[in-house]
């Protein structure tokens, strides 16, 4: 790998000014890991105001000694590149924002402050790196360790902790949070509660979407984390459950979560996989084998609401995330559900979701520990689904109606409109082309002017011909879910 040009040409302006430059925080990180950065940060000793003077294509519009600079990469992840200048930060009183910023004199001054060893790695565009805290053996130890007292570190932002977590996750497999760190977790974890609602939700996105999210969710309980962001997961932990169940509900949730990972579902998907079941200790009646859970569902959609409301996740996606925790109970045994169910069920998930609460039944079923996902039960129901979701094959296709045939042909309403809009629809079938309103109204003055038999046996075979197409077309769609 090699540094971008772009960033290249930036630090060599500073130095040229005689200024000091280098690429620094999770760009360096990644690099070092050969992965591929999001974005590409620089730190130097100058002064917002003299950035801005040697790079005119720049704004600065925060607190925190950032100039944003604006290059003429195509690569979106170029087209902008912050530059911060050394900082120093005093005193977080309240575990969010540091009470003054200051400005340091050293690059190692300046990563003294910043949260884990690998994150505190200074490069320049010669590659030489500054690696004061051993952040560079920590990232082939694939180990989150705080720079310097990780208690201290957690005072300036208690969001920090979340993030051990996050990288813990995000950062490949085999990756841990050191000892020591993880203790000044479990110590401290209730600071999280002074962070904004906003701040812990984009964390628990980025945890939500790794590949190993279901082991985040349960580092966030290991270091104390979790009980301060979502105490009702906890609720579940060694709750046992039933005949249909091998593993306890908290278990049940991770597996669950872990699938729809594994499958690379959306986030909705693996958040409803993760709360799908979140009611089944408030309801819980009896113990063992026949121990029961009735109306959980119902429970857990206003408690998975009342968890997505808390953390400001946009509407939109609660809505969605609530209905597929609702209904994810859904009954499709093929012997015993209609088209009738099925269309119930649409008309209350809605059509546009119905994927996506598949997604979440076959998450929670292979989270329960049955060695299937019953596949040509679902299999089934996508067929019905797929039938029902279909447009149906009728006269409402035809770009004319029977009001406007009866003024045509001056003719009051009765079978003769219904066998001309049936003789219509299935020329329109024939070729779709001809399903203009003045082709269709040439056709009715020649139809007019045919006896009643004849158009009755016209009509007739029309709607054959109809029932043939659509025996074809549900055909073809069993076929598409290999049902019979």
């Amino acid at each position: 790998m090699e540094i971008p040009k772009e960033v290249k040409s930036v630090i060599e302006k500073l130095k040229k000014k005689g200024f000091e430059a280098y690429i620094v925080g999770g760009c360096v990180r990644d690099f070092l890991r050969k992965v591929g950065p999001e974005d590409w940060d620089i730190t130097t000793n100058t002064k917002p105001k003299e950035v801005r003077e040697i790079f005119p294509k720049s704004f600065y519009e925060n607190k925190f000694l950032t100039v944003t600079v604006q290059t003429e990469s195509k690569n979106p992840k170029l087209k902008e590149i912050e530059i911060t200048t050394y900082r120093s930060e005093a005193k977080y009183t309240d575990k969010r924002h540091p009470d003054e910023i200051k400005v340091a004199k050293t690059i190692e001054e300046d990563l003294a402050r910043r949260d884990f060893t690998v994150n505190a790695i200074a490069l320049d565009e010669k590659l030489k790196i500054i690696d004061p805290f051993k952040g560079k053996k920590d990232l082939e130890r694939n180990i989150i360790r705080a720079v310097g007292n990780p208690e201290e570190r957690f005072s300036e932002d208690a969001l920090r902790m979340m993030r051990a977590v996050r990288f813990a996750v995000t950062l490949g497999k085999n990756w841990r949070i050191e000892e020591k760190t993880k203790k000044a977790i479990k110590k401290n974890a209730n600071w999280i509660a002074m962070i904004s609602k906003e701040r812990i939700r984009d964390e628990l996105r980025k945890i939500i979407m790794s590949p190993h999210s279901s082991s985040g969710i349960e580092l966030l309980r290991q270091t104390g984390l979790l009980k301060f962001i979502i105490p009702e997961l906890e609720e579940g932990w060694e709750v046992t459950q039933n005949k249909h169940h091998i593993y306890e509900c908290y278990d049940h949730y991770l597996r669950s979560l872990d699938y729809a990972a594994n499958k690379n579902f959306n986030e909705a998907v693996r958040l409803a996989a993760l709360f799908h079941d979140v009611g089944k200790p408030r309801v819980k009646k009896g113990e063992g084998k026949d121990a029961t859970f009735y109306g959980h569902e119902a429970v857990g959609a206003k408690m998975t609401y009342q968890i997505l409301k808390r953390l400001k996740f946009p509407k939109k996606d609660i809505e969605k995330i609530v209905k597929l925790v609702r209904y994810h109970l859904f009954y499709y045994n093929p012997n015993e559900v209609g088209e009738s169910s099925v269309r119930r069920l649409l008309r209350k998930v809605g059509p546009e979701n119905m994927e996506e609460l598949l997604e979440v039944r076959m998450a929670d079923r292979i989270g329960s520990g049955v060695p299937k996902a019953e596949p040509y039960k679902l299999r089934y129901l996508k067929y019905l689904i797929e039938k029902i979701s279909q447009d149906p094959i009728s006269v409402k296709m035809l770009k004319i109606r029977g009001d406007e045939v009866m003024k045509i042909l001056k003719i009051t309403p009765g079978p003769k409109v219904g066998e001309i809009l049936d003789i219509l629809l299935g020329h329109v079938l024939e070729d779709p082309q001809k399903n203009k309103k003045e082709i269709l109204e040439e056709k009715i003055q020649e139809l007019g002017k045919l006896g009643e038999e004849k158009l009755r046996i016209l009509a007739l075979a029309a709607k054959k011909e109809r029932e043939k197409i659509e025996m074809k077309k549900d055909e073809m769609t069993k076929q598409k879910y290999w049902v019979t």
